[in-house]
C-alpha cells in the first residue's frame, strides 16, 4: 500500500467497501462454546442434524387417528383408547376402530389420518364409545411425518451464520449442548487528545468529553466482537506508539478517529506512516470524508473522522461490512432502501453521498421521514434521536418537501 498524499479522486462508498473486502480474509481459530453463550457467534462449520424433526408421526391436532380408508358415511368407528403427548398408545387398532389423540401425540401403529374433534360426532353402542366423522378426510391429513420439519443429517445452519434467539431454540430442540464458532474478532480502540476529558469529570474551559470512544464501542459490542479498549491517552508521540503497539500485539483490529485527514499532522499519523501500510482516502460520503484504511503487521486498521456522526456513519457503513467479513459471518445481503415522502426540504450540494439523519414513520399513504434540525456532523443529537439516514445520491441538489426520497433504516448498530 501506498500513502496517498496527492489529490486523488474521491472514492464512493461502494468502492471503498470493495477495495478493503478484497484485501481482508476471515478469521481461522474456533472454539467449542455452551449453547447458552452461542448467541450473535459465528458458527465456525456447518451443523447438522443428529435427529429428525419431528422424530416420529405425530398428530398435529386434537382430534382422532384412523384409517382414511375406514371412514363412510353413516359408518361409526369404535374409539380403542386414547393416544396422549408424552404416552403413546401402542396397543393394535382392531379395523374399524380409532384412537383419541392429542396434538404431538405419537401416530398409533397402522393408523394414518387424524380428523379434527370438530368435524366429529361422539356416539354410544352399549358400552362402547364410537364416532362418526362429519366428513371424508383425506389420507395423511393432520398428520406431521417425522423428519417433515428437518431430516436427519440435513443441513439446518451453514458456516457462517450468526446465530440469532430463534436459532439457540431451534438448536436446543436438536440436542446440541456445545457449539462450534469463530473466535470473536479482537478490536483495540482509544482516544487521544489533550482537550479530551472522561465522562464524570469537570470540564475546564476549552475541553470537551470524550465521546468517540463511547459510542464506537457501544457499536463494536453489537456487532458482537470483543472490545480491547486502550483509554484515554494525551497527545504525547511515545504514549500513542505504545497504545499502537499494544494493539498490534493484542487485537486483530485497530480503530481509531481523528487524525486521517489529508495534510493533517498529528502524532496519530506520524505513527501510522512509522508502523503500517496505510491507504489515507477521501470518501464521497457525507459526513465521514477524510477515512483510512490498511495493516499494522498482523492488524487491520481503520481510521475514522474525528467528528462524532462522522465516526459513526463512517462505522456503520464502511467498517461494519468489512468486520463481519473477517468474524467469518457470512456476507449479508446489503439493507434495503425504502421510499419516503420527506415533509420538509433538504439542504444538499452535488459531489457526495449525503446520509441526513432522519425519523421515519408510516402515514396514512404510505412512509413519511423528516430531518431532525442541524445536521451537523459534530452533533450526535442528531442521530440520537433519529431512526434512520435519509440517503440522497452523490450528484443531487436540495429537495423542496413533498419530495420522495430514500431512507435506509439503521442497522442493529444504531437500534
Amino acid at each position: 500500500m501506498q500513502d496517498a498524499r496527492v489529490p486523488k479522486p474521491m472514492l464512493s462508498a461502494e468502492q471503498a467497501i470493495l477495495r478493503m473486502l478484497s484485501e481482508v480474509q476471515p478469521l481461522q481459530q474456533s472454539i467449542t462454546v455452551p449453547l447458552t453463550e452461542a448467541l450473535d457467534r459465528v458458527l465456525a462449520q456447518p451443523l447438522l442434524s443428529n435427529i429428525n424433526v419431528p422424530g416420529y408421526d405425530n398428530a398435529a391436532m386434537d382430534g382422532y387417528a384412523l384409517r382414511a380408508a375406514e371412514v363412510a358415511p353413516g359408518q361409526p368407528l369404535d374409539v380403542a383408547g386414547v393416544a396422549l403427548a408424552g404416552h403413546a398408545f401402542t396397543d393394535t387398532v382392531p379395523s374399524g376402530s380409532c384412537v383419541r389423540i392429542t396434538t404431538g401425540a405419537v401416530m398409533p401403529q397402522g393408523l394414518d389420518t387424524v380428523v379434527m374433534q370438530e368435524q366429529v360426532q361422539l356416539a354410544q353402542s352399549d358400552l362402547q364409545q364410537q364416532i362418526l366423522c362429519q366428513l371424508v378426510p383425506t389420507p395423511g391429513e393432520h398428520v406431521r411425518r417425522a423428519g417433515e420439519d428437518i431430516a436427519k443429517g440435513a443441513q439446518v445452519f451453514a458456516a457462517g451464520h450468526k446465530l440469532r434467539p430463534a436459532d439457540i431454540g431451534l438448536l436446543a430442540s436438536l440436542g446440541f449442548a456445545n457449539i462450534t464458532v469463530m473466535r470473536q474478532l479482537k478490536v483495540a480502540i482509544f482516544s487521544s487528545g489533550d482537550e479530551l476529558v472522561p465522562p464524570g469529570q469537570s470540564l475546564p474551559a476549552g475541553h470537551i468529553y470524550d465521546s468517540n470512544r463511547y459510542v464506537i464501542a457501544a457499536m463494536l459490542q453489537r456487532l458482537g466482537v470483543q472490545v480491547i479498549d486502550l483509554g484515554l491517552l494525551p497527545d504525547n508521540p511515545t504514549a500513542i506508539e505504545q497504545a499502537f503497539k499494544q494493539a498490534m500485539a493484542q487485537a486483530d483490529v485497530l480503530i481509531t478517529s481523528a487524525g486521517v485527514s489529508v495534510g493533517e499532522a498529528d502524532y496519530t499519523r506520524q505513527t501510522l506512516d512509522k508502523l503500517g501500510q496505510i491507504n489515507f482516502w477521501q470518501v464521497a460520503i457525507k459526513p465521514g470524508k477524510p477515512f483510512a484504511f490498511g495493516k499494522l503487521d498482523n492488524c487491520w486498521f481503520f481510521g475514522l473522522p474525528g467528528n462524532p456522526v462522522a465516526a459513526v456513519v463512517t462505522l456503520e457503513q464502511l467498517v461494519q461490512p468489512v468486520l463481519r467479513k473477517l468474524s467469518g459471518e457470512t456476507a449479508a445481503q446489503p439493507a434495503k432502501l425504502l421510499s419516503a415522502e420527506c415533509e420538509v426540504p433538504l439542504k444538499k450540494q452535488p459531489g457526495r453521498m449525503d446520509y441526513q439523519r432522519g425519523w421515519y414513520w408510516q402515514g396514512e399513504t404510505g412512509l413519511k421521514v423528516k430531518t431532525l434540525g442541524a445536521q451537523s456532523s459534530g452533533m450526535l443529537s442528531s442521530i440520537a434521536n433519529a431512526n434512520c439516514y435519509i440517503v440522497l445520491a452523490r450528484d443531487s441538489s436540495s429537495l423542496p418537501a413533498g419530495e420522495t426520497v430514500n431512507i435506509l433504516p439503521f442497522s442493529e448498530l444504531l437500534r
